[in-house]
């Protein structure tokens, strides 16, 4: 019995759910090993136009030729050229007779007349052309410098070999103009944040007159926007200068948040209780020094309303008090240091205050 009837077989020879499942997955395995790979099918460019033999010299040498040809079939016949030509994948042959066109071939083993017909091979891969140092001035009369590159291959093989002399540089060339006329018209604050869109309308520019050429454009990218040293300082300046203004704007902002604080805190303060608390409370600090005297001003009125100042005083080595009346007729703030006291508190409160020191 295999390991997979022994785990998951019953008694009575029954399969099991468990068995099944097993099964099921592995028969989904095999059939997903056994399923062909997708093949790749590449754009068909093979076309012929037929070619008429308008004198004799040309039939004769295209008979010529194929006997030629024939005999160079022959492995050991070494005099005669092999009429078998190979085109890589991702070429398209172009085949001439007598240097007119004659068909264009798909990548593979072909025939060649070797005394009439020649091949020219065009690669339609993607490619990839770079402009260095581009020199712009933007709409703000900005003097820069701009690396692009762009990504383009041939559709029509035809249009891309007869139909201009040189596809690359001419589209280098397009590229050029484009890139200078599309950044002219562009501030140099709008080609930083908006670079892939410009590149993409420079794309656009492109890709019309390229497409009589037999190209496409697919893309070009910006790489790099080269600064001058001066322009590299002055932005650096301008970056600067902006974050010290923030770094002002928050501290304003700060401050008065502050300022309204301290408002509140100035408006709960000014009540009579609270001007006793911080009386006690100052009065306790300054205690704190030994060998100090500490003198205590409560106000007090009398029913005639003339005010006296009852100054008891402490010595805080001897720990003994006495007091002494002081005669006042204003019933103004009397200030202790830095406290007002607005008031008047009893001596029980603060001699009260003064045991607990």
């Amino acid at each position: 019995m295999s390991g997979a009837n022994y785990l998951y077989s019953e008694p009575g020879g029954s399969e099991s759910p468990k068995k099944r499942a097993y099964l099921n997955h592995d028969t989904t395995i095999t059939q997903q090993m056994s399923a062909p790979v997708l093949e790749f099918n590449p754009p068909k460019f093979a076309v012929e136009h037929p070619v008429s033999s308008d004198s004799l010299y040309e039939s004769f040498m295209n008979t010529f030729g194929s006997v030629i040809g024939v005999l160079g079939q022959i492995p050991c016949c070494i005099c005669c050229p092999n009429p078998f030509k190979t085109i890589d994948q991702g070429t398209i042959g172009l085949i001439s007779r007598f240097g007119k066109y004659y068909k264009t071939t798909d990548p593979g083993l072909i025939y060649v007349n070797p005394v009439t017909e020649s091949i020219e091979c065009v690669d339609v891969k993607i490619k990839v052309s770079t402009l260095s140092s581009i020199p712009i001035v933007t709409k703000d009369n900005v003097n820069i410098a701009i690396d692009s590159a762009i990504y383009w291959h041939i559709i029509d093989p035809y249009s891309a070999t007869y139909g201009v002399g040189n596809v690359d540089v001419a589209l280098v060339e397009r590229s050029q103009t484009a890139l200078r006329s599309v950044l002219g018209n562009k501030t140099l604050q709008e080609l930083i944040e908006n670079r892939e869109v410009i590149a993409e309308d420079i794309a656009l520019h492109i890709d019309r007159p390229a497409r009589s050429w037999g190209v496409k454009v697919e893309s070009i990218l910006i790489k790099d926007i080269i600064f001058s040293n001066e322009l590299r300082t002055a932005l650096a300046s301008a970056a600067t200068q902006t974050r010290i203004g923030e770094s002002k704007i928050i501290t304003a902002r700060a401050e008065v948040e502050s300022a309204k604080l301290m408002r509140e805190a100035a408006d709960i303060l000014n009540t009579p209780a609270a001007m006793q608390i911080r009386y006690l409370d100052t009065l306790q600090a300054m205690s704190k020094n030994s060998g100090s005297k500490v003198i205590f001003i409560p106000l007090t009125e009398n029913a005639n309303g003339a005010g006296q100042l009852k100054v008891p005083t402490v010595d805080v080595k001897n720990g003994d008090a006495s007091r002494e009346e002081v005669k006042d007729d204003s019933h103004s703030q009397v200030s202790v240091g830095a406290t007002a006291l607005s008031q008047p508190l009893t001596n029980a409160v603060l001699y009260d205050s003064l045991s607990h020191m």
